[in-house]
């Protein structure tokens, strides 16, 4: 009887390989990264720790195959991201099934990620070969013509983390191949089925050359060497801040263009006259999505004190209607935190707050790698949950009684990625909207929002540089000046 190969999208195939110049290869070392469930712990397979070795073949693939891609006719490359995202929706529930296990992601967050996210950058990137445009300017010299073209970057690296890890790799991977790139991807050494190699095998199936991309899953060696190899044009990173100085100085040093998008100690506003119905429902989804393990998530509740009472007391109940646990279930809120350092270290900020002064209304306590939806009050901005990016599912509350005081209390951090603002009058809204230091505000909403078509990315301490639309077409393209003396021109010697 012959034998039955296993889906190439499911969790049984084999994922135990570094991907360059089309085929899937035995890396150079010989160490392998357990990738675990954190559900369960289980070990959902074994990937390579790819080396320099392996990185240094991935460039070269990638050297050899980027010429020829970036002369292909825009609809051909158009058409290999049209055939991918139909891969990915023809194939949804079994990389869905994949994201839960590697990730921890709930039902919900899998769907939004798989079935929102990724589609909406891969629909824009589409467009992106008409859309990648150049332009013609008038010159001050008599009888020249300028034109600028836009042409692609060449190579670009690609280091991309554990929380949205299908969303976050496609959200580079895409615009740089419709652009005429080619890209050496290291996904997060806990997702490099969801981060990478999955990419590669649908962009196989779609048609993509070889070379055009590669995947090195590993840990920093891997990273450090697509950070510094010489060939590399533009680094996208996303990740912490304390990380992202170290890429952003080396790829600095050696001029490649940076874009990165790092932390975030995100406030939601809450002034007076808030509609707290529409408000809490933004609140709970933007505390406790992914158990709260999203830059963009909501790291600080500022609440107007005319208001703090009902709002601790509703957001209270509805941490504790939360439900806990192997997000394999449907009907599970809250699924486990990555791994046991992450877990450590957002307790440590519950119990050196408490030390503090401050008081857990629900929650505080971990079970495993599950932790409980927190809320807590008496917090005060320099507070461990609240000066720093906690990812996990915490909730601190902090008062405020006037505008002034909010709009201090939201600036005084380092970070600068995203905020929310909550009011019934508009023009209030976009008023301290303005005063706030950070790269996305939204209004009547919270922060957990991006469109493939608006720009994402964050001010300070929060990263360089913009994702999605015209921005990432600006960021993985470079301008070239061509200029055209059509009658002789006079010189002063």
């Amino acid at each position: 009887m012959a034998q039955t190969m296993p889906d190439p999208y499911s969790l049984e195939n084999e994922w135990d390989f570094v991907y360059t110049n089309g085929e899937r290869q035995a890396s150079d070392g010989e160490d392998v990264i357990p990738v675990e469930n954190p559900a369960t712990g289980s070990v959902l397979t074994e990937v390579p720790d790819s080396t320099e070795n392996d990185v240094d073949d991935a460039f070269r693939a990638a050297k050899q195959a980027q010429k020829e891609w970036a002369e292909k006719p825009p609809q051909a490359r158009s058409e290999v991201i049209q055939k991918a995202l139909g891969i990915l929706q023809e194939n949804h529930e079994e990389i869905a099934e994949i994201n839960v296990a590697e990730c921890g992601s709930t039902q919900a967050k899998a769907g939004f990620e798989l079935g929102q996210l990724a589609p909406g950058i891969m629909t824009e990137s589409v467009a992106f070969p008409t859309r990648s445009k150049g332009e013609s300017a008038t010159s001050v010299i008599p009888g020249k013509e300028n034109v600028v073209h836009r042409e692609p970057a060449g190579i670009v690296g690609v280091i991309t983390p554990w929380n949205f890890p299908f969303h976050l790799s496609m959200r580079v991977v895409a615009p740089a191949i419709a652009l005429g790139n080619a890209v050496v991807l290291k996904p997060d050494p806990h997702t490099p089925i969801s981060g990478g190699l999955l990419l590669a095998q649908i962009f196989e199936d779609a048609g993509l050359p070889p070379g055009v991309l590669n995947v090195v899953p590993g840990g920093s060696e891997a990273g450090e060497r697509i950070v510094t190899h010489p060939e590399l044009d533009v680094i996208s990173f996303t990740g912490s801040t304390e990380v992202g100085k170290q890429v952003g100085e080396v790829a600095g040093r050696n001029l490649k263009v940076q874009a990165l998008e790092l932390g975030g100690n995100n406030p939601q506003i809450v002034l007076d006259d808030a509609d707290l119905d529409a408000t809490l429902d933004a609140a709970t989804f933007g505390s406790f999505m992914h158990q709260g393990q999203i830059c963009i998530k909501i790291n600080r509740h500022l609440v107007h004190e005319s208001v703090v009472d009902e709002y601790v007391e509703r957001l209270t109940e509805r941490a504790e209607n939360l439900t806990v646990g192997d997000p394999s279930d449907p009907d599970v809120d809250i699924g486990p935190i990555i791994n046991e350092s992450q877990r450590d270290q957002m307790m440590a900020f519950i119990d050196d707050s408490v030390e503090q002064g401050a008081t857990i209304e629900t929650g505080g306590e971990a079970n495993g790698l599950f932790v409980e939806p927190t809320v807590m009050t008496g917090v005060s901005n320099d507070m461990p949950v609240s000066c720093n990016e906690h990812f996990g599912p915490i909730a601190p509350i902090i008062t405020f009684s006037d505008v002034d005081e909010a709009v201090a209390l939201a600036n005084d951090t380092e970070y600068g990625l995203t905020s929310a603002v909550h009011t019934s009058d508009i023009q209030r809204g976009k008023s301290i909207a303005k005063r706030l230091e950070a790269g996305m505000i939204h209004i009547n909403d919270q922060p957990i929002n991006a469109e493939p078509h608006i720009p994402f990315g964050g001010a300070k301490d929060s990263g360089l540089g913009r994702y999605n639309g015209d921005n990432i077409i600006r960021e993985l393209t470079e301008t070239k000046w061509v200029s055209v003396q059509d009658e002789p021109r006079e010189f002063p010697i």
